[in-house]
């Protein structure tokens, strides 16, 4: 690989590790130290996704009109001004309009990551976009495991820690960055696609995979949300729960070779290798609901990250074969805010239903629901089916 996708790989990890301190202990420090029921951190998580969307389509703005580095050193700028913010006033109200502003400055960076990445190696098609999703969950698996032990010390050096990992990603991006060539035109802009989609049908099909999709979603995002307190509240230690992030990022790519054959096997059967994930899903929840310990978190954490290993690759892949062409960058971005609006109702929706009722019927609830995600996975290309419509690479 190129030295300028080496160094955007590095900046992905350094990247996800610093936010990797937040995320997971985003509800334990607003539930445990702010005091704030799980509606409200709940809330505060979605006003924190929902700033990200916005900074993602922003960042595809100034992608194409600035170029990537001018936008990821704004980005980053933010977050690292936004952080000083927050280990100094950490307190409430401030918690929650510096994790909103972090959602968009975060949301910035993204996108700017990935189109970079295809100017900098338009050679490298799949390979470039996976060598910087393997970071990120490499950046997964060190950043919680990090965080507990930082948080296990005092819960206050979270925010130092995660402001020192910023501030060493402007300085790869400031000096790394600067010289890479651009080519923003290869980028596809949602907001460019002013045209009306003359093809209905896949879009139709489009809409009812990634409505299922959104389904999984919220049921995954418990995981970040009301599970962490959940398992607090058993015993499970900050530092045991942050290992249990480190499971999940360290199984996605370690565990590759143990789910090759499968999905060799099941190369040209995408609605089987949904299925099986999605199913895959449930079990581990139904592991959670019955969890009593550290060792049932982990058991319920590892089947979940092989139940994700099946649908999260399947759904941009159905969403390529289905886009017409010229059209793959709509389709994504469809698939991409699916996920997003996902993680916005998903701590909202669990913190009511763990307020109003209790965890394991939180749980069943959702897991009620993610079971049309079987339906959308098995009708999604029925208005294909019906025009005729030929799928990519079949």
């Amino acid at each position: 690989m190129p030295k300028a996708v080496w160094l955007l790989i590095i900046g992905m990890l350094v990247n996800v590790t610093g936010n990797s301190f937040l995320w997971p202990l985003n509800t334990i420090y607003m539930h445990e130290y702010l005091g704030k029921s799980l509606t409200v951190a709940g809330f505060v998580l979605m006003l924190n996704a929902a700033a990200g969307v916005v900074g993602n389509l922003l960042g595809g703005v100034l992608f194409d009109k600035i170029g990537g580095y001018k936008s990821i050193i704004g980005g980053i700028g933010l977050s690292v001004l936004t952080l000083v913010g927050l280990v100094f006033w950490h307190d409430w109200p401030h918690y929650v309009w510096f994790l909103t502003i972090l959602g968009f400055s975060g949301g910035i960076v993204f996108p700017s990551m990935y189109a970079m990445i295809g100017s900098v190696w338009p050679e490298g098609g799949r390979r470039a976009f996976n060598a910087l999703y393997l970071s990120q969950n490499l950046g997964v698996a060190v950043g919680p495991s990090l965080a507990g032990l930082v948080a296990s010390i005092s819960i206050d050096y979270i925010f130092g820690a995660n402001l020192f990992f910023y501030f060493v990603f402007f300085v790869i991006a400031f000096f790394g960055y600067k010289n890479m060539e651009m080519k923003p035109e290869i980028h596809t802009n949602v907001l460019k696609e002013k045209k009306k989609i003359k093809q209905k049908a896949p879009f139709y099909a489009l809409l009812i995979i990634t409505g299922g999709y959104l389904l999984t979603w919220i049921i995954y995002s418990q995981w970040s949300t009301t599970i962490s307190t959940h398992a607090l509240g058993l015993g499970v230690t900050l530092k045991e729960y942050s290992l249990i992030w480190t499971i999940n990022g360290a199984l996605i790519v370690l565990g590759q070779p143990i789910i090759k054959p499968i999905i060799k096997r099941l190369e040209h059967q995408l609605k089987a290798q949904m299925l099986i994930g999605i199913i895959i899903f449930m079990i581990s929840f139904v592991v959670v609901a019955y969890a009593g310990s550290f060792k049932m978190f982990v058991a319920a954490m590892v089947i979940v990250t092989f139940g994700e290993m099946f649908v999260w690759p399947a759904i941009p892949t159905i969403a390529n074969q289905l886009a017409p062409k010229g059209r793959e960058g709509f389709y994504q971005g469809i698939v991409n805010s699916s996920a997003t609006i996902g993680r916005m109702i998903g701590p909202v929706a669990g913190g009511m239903l763990v307020d109003l009722y209790d965890m394991r019927v939180m749980i069943f609830i959702l897991i009620g629901i993610m079971s049309f995600s079987i339906m959308t996975t098995l009708l999604y290309d029925r208005p294909t089916k019906k025009v005729g419509y030929q799928l990519k690479n079949e």
